[in-house]
């Protein structure tokens, strides 16, 4: 220690501590000769009691001078306190040694002078200011050995904070700077921590708070071990024997589970823990010891990713092994829990180590297969109505299930293989075959004894459902009432190319799941043949809908194929026609400017057939479908918000068939040559004059199915068919199935006032059930309920739970969404288990289980708990 060192010191004291009077006993005489040689702080004067006696030193030190600093310095042990005349004044003075350890020992602020020993023993991490530093914030005055070893190892480690599961979860985060990850090569900060010597006092911490204890211990075992007993605590089975040795002791278990729990809670450390839970299974060969358990035995574990891979297949072999018998409750609480727990959360940002976008997915893909199947249950013999109203009235309320249940389970398997998870591949196979060989083939079947010319019913001879509007009344029907009802008064049309009613009914929902908007889904009978070009001069105002000689539609005697020809025709009706991409890339000026005069605007999408009608492109036509629900979800949006509109009509030209396999031979309709009148041929159908009749397809007029003038005649082919692949072969419209010609009309209002209340959107409510809640064991099960049924106004929502002490966790955290559509209240109850960490707990204090969202982390409920655990115990 040298001068400069100990006056720092005794400056501290003085000047910034304000002492008056410092003690200074020197009983091994290292300082006597030093002491004339320091600069002390201004004012201070020297007594030496082997100089001046006790009694001289206190006259002056209370009677003489009460005001005057002093350093009193003597050459001997500090007196017992019996023996001590200057107790009363040594007591509210400082007492100061100039040895190294005491010098660090004041400087902490640590109360403990037999500290010293133990700070002398870690004179090599002292020996750097830096570190100094960044340890006196920690230091508290009643810290103890294992206290300051804990604190330093912080400092070392660079741990956000001195808690030891934060410095476990940093030293093994270490693992993640490595390009290659050696279990067995440890990672910079654990060398920092064998440099300064604090290794010995981290094990003595794994052996005291986990249990964990080995001869030679290793990082690579201890963390086996640790994950080994979070696994074997949450499984619902006995553990197989192969790693029973590895599970940690009882008194170390809770620890380990809440340790592992807070990692994988960690939004910084997570990634480390993806890395290094498959580097440990693997180690363990685990996936060699899944012939031990059912996937229910694993429904509580989170330790291992492959796990999850686990109980996915087995949830797709449940759905696989007995499709006509399908517990569809249990799926999807299976996959509601395992998308909220930490490998299929979409609240976790995925990495190459957890893919988690997939494994959601896979989960999603498997519920929706299950629901497929569960609907084609209820139609055990097929499809079978009494009129062609009838069946068309079943599509639009439940049949067309089959299509969007098809569609967004394809969509979610794509997700999954994107993100290299195979699960699907079985289930895909078999939803494929279903949707092709069972539900088209019987839907055609069904629909098609309505449009055979010589059936009863046949609904070819006058295309008019009861109480279904025709495409070509589309305008008066819909838009005529609404503008006449005002002078000022202006609708929106959208036109969406290909947006099949199953689509738009999404879309729908969505809708009606948006602040202070009302969405209502209809549909109509779309005109046949179901091409674009006839479907959008249906949609358009017009007295009459006539062919040319070349086939080209005409309004009211002009051609209207183009957006120009459209905006003229429009402008007749002081209106205008758009397209979408232009309009959502103007400002709110900009398109309050285009549309200032006018009192109705079209508006033309095209995402699905744009892409579908595409050999090169067809194959992502349900991609296309997602980007038409949002993209026309947020064009509604613009025209409500931005544009001042307040009724929105979005309505589609024709629907659309698509499989993903591509259609074999009994799908073709081969035409060795087209009728002579054939004026336009396309691979759903051909118009002309004078067509006559063919058996494998159906024959009529655009009179009768549109109200077209001009003589024109259709062929389309019967059922799901195609006359030739040009142009692709999967993406299909033109025809008379359902899928094609079921056009759907939502009428978007923009509500105001006091009924814009009711359309205010708000997350499930959850409360924990119960009150003074007292836990009395290391495991405690609690149960909440979700108080409302999920709608399309009140969202699910995903809540983390967890004990807490002030602003620290001190139970393991649990994830789960409540998403429950049942009006039965004790359906959407759920239970969840905390588990305590294995430490000390003030039965006087109060502890609190917090609820909090898990995407913003904003506090929903809290109950404040006592924790009265007379010994510690295990579960």
């Amino acid at each position: 220690m040298d001068n400069s060192q100990i006056e720092k010191a005794l400056i501290r004291l003085y000047d910034e501590e304000d002492y008056r009077i410092v003690f200074w006993n020197d009983p091994d005489h290292e300082f006597t000769l030093t002491l004339p040689l320091l600069t002390l702080p201004e004012g201070v004067n020297i007594i030496k009691l082997d100089e001046v006696g006790a009694f001289e030193a206190k006259v002056k030190l209370e009677l003489e001078d009460p005001e005057g600093r002093y350093l009193i310095f003597s050459p001997t042990e500090e007196p017992d306190y019996e023996d001590d005349w200057l107790l009363d004044i040594r007591l509210y003075s400082k007492c100061f040694r100039a040895d190294r350890a005491s010098i660090i020992l004041d400087e902490l602020g640590l109360s403990n002078q037999h500290l010293r020993d133990h700070l002398s023993t870690r004179r090599k991490f002292f020996d750097n200011k830096q570190r100094m530093q960044k340890l006196k914030p920690m230091v508290l005055p009643d810290d103890n050995e294992f206290d300051l070893d804990r604190k330093m190892i912080a400092v070392v480690t660079k741990a956000d904070h001195d808690e030891w599961f934060n410095i476990i979860r940093t030293i093994f985060h270490g693992y993640n700077d490595l390009d290659d990850v050696d279990i067995d090569s440890p990672p910079d900060c654990w060398l920092e921590i064998e440099k300064y010597e604090l290794d010995e006092p981290f094990w003595e911490m794994a052996k005291s708070v986990f249990g964990y204890s080995e001869e030679t211990p290793s990082l690579r075992n201890f963390l086996t071990r640790l994950m080994v007993t979070d696994f074997a605590q949450h499984l619902k089975a006995s553990v197989p024997d192969s790693l029973t040795h590895l599970v940690l002791p009882q008194y170390g278990k809770n620890n380990a589970v809440v340790c592992l729990a807070q990692w994988r809670d960690s939004s910084t450390k997570g990634t480390s823990y993806d890395r290094l839970s498959g580097i440990i299974g693997d180690l363990i060969n685990l996936n060699d010891l899944f012939y031990h358990f059912e996937i229910y035995d694993l429904l509580d574990v989170a330790t291992f990713q492959s796990v999850e891979r686990y109980i996915a297949q087995g949830l797709r072999d449940i759905v696989l092994s007995n499709p006509n018998d399908i517990n569809l409750e249990k799926i999807n609480e299976i996959k509601t829990n395992r998308q909220a727990g930490y490998w299929a959360t979409t609240g976790v940002p995925g990495n190459k180590y957890a893919p988690r976008e997939g494994m959601h997915s896979v989960y999603e893909a498997i519920a929706i297969s299950a629901e497929f199947f569960s609907l084609k249950n209820k139609y055990p013999s097929g499809f079978s109505f009494s009129s062609s109203a009838d069946m068309y009235n079943a599509y639009t309320k439940e049949i067309f299930s089959f299509d969007q249940l098809y569609r967004r389970f394809c969509e979610q398997a794509d997700i999954a293989a994107l993100n290299n998870w195979d699960v699907l591949k079985k289930l895909r196979t078999e939803v494929e075959a279903c949707y092709v060989n069972w539900y088209l083939h019987n839907l055609a079947d069904a629909w098609g004894k309505y449009l055979d010319p010589k059936g009863s019913d046949s609904l070819l001879s006058s295309w008019k459902i009861y109480n279904v509007d025709n495409q070509e009344q589309f305008f008066y029907n819909n838009i005529a009432p609404k503008l006449k009802e005002a002078e000022r008064r202006r609708s929106f049309v959208i036109i969406s190319d290909a947006l099949r009613y199953e689509v738009a009914e999404e879309l729908n929902s969505e809708l009606n799941g948006k602040y202070r908007f009302e969405s209502d889904l209809t549909s109509m009978l779309g005109a046949l043949p179901s091409y674009t070009s006839l479907g959008m001069a249906c949609l358009l105002p017009h007295d009459k809908l006539e062919y040319n000689v070349k086939g080209d539609l005409l309004v009211d005697g002009q051609n209207c194929s183009s957006m120009e020809q459209r905006d003229q025709i429009l402008a007749k009706h002081e209106g205008m026609a758009v397209k979408a991409e232009d309009l959502l890339k103007m400002s709110k000026d900009q398109g309050r400017d285009l549309i200032k005069d006018k009192r109705l605007v079209y508006i033309y999408h095209n995402a699905i057939d744009k892409i579908g009608d595409s050999a090169g492109t067809e194959s992502q036509t349900f991609q296309a479908a997602r980007q038409a629900i949002n993209e026309l979800e947020a064009l509604v949006t613009n025209i409500i918000n931005n544009l001042n509109g307040h009724h929105v009509v979005i309505t589609a030209d024709h629907g659309f068939i698509f499989t993903v396999t591509d259609p074999g031979a009994p799908e073709k309709s081969s035409l060795l040559e087209k009728p002579l009148g054939t004026v336009k041929a396309k691979k759903r159908y051909l118009i002309g004059k004078n067509l006559g009749d063919n058996e494998i397809v159906y024959h009529e007029s655009t009179t009768t199915t549109c109200g077209v003038g001009g003589n024109i005649e259709f062929w389309i082919p019967k059922a799901a068919n195609r006359f030739h692949f040009i142009g692709g072969a999967r993406f299909i419209h033109g025809g008379a199935m359902l899928q094609e010609i079921a056009v759907p009309v939502i009428t978007v209002k923009h509500v105001r006032g006091k009924s814009a209340e009711k359309t205010k959107i708000k997350p499930v409510t959850v409360h924990i059930l119960g009150s003074n809640h007292k836990i009395t064991t290391s495991k405690h099960r609690f149960e909440l309920i979700q108080m409302e049924p999920v709608s399309e106004r009140v969202k699910p929502v995903t809540l983390k739970v967890a004990i807490f002490d002030e602003g620290e966790p001190v139970s393991n955290i649990e994830t789960l969404t409540f998403d429950n559509s049942s009006n039965n209240i004790d359906e959407r109850k759920k239970n969840v288990v905390m588990v305590l960490q294995n430490r000390e707990f003030d039965k006087n204090k109060t502890y609190r289980l917090v609820m909090r969202d898990a995407d913003t982390g904003i506090e929903q409920e809290s109950v404040n708990i006592i924790i009265d655990r007379a010994f510690n115990d295990d579960f």
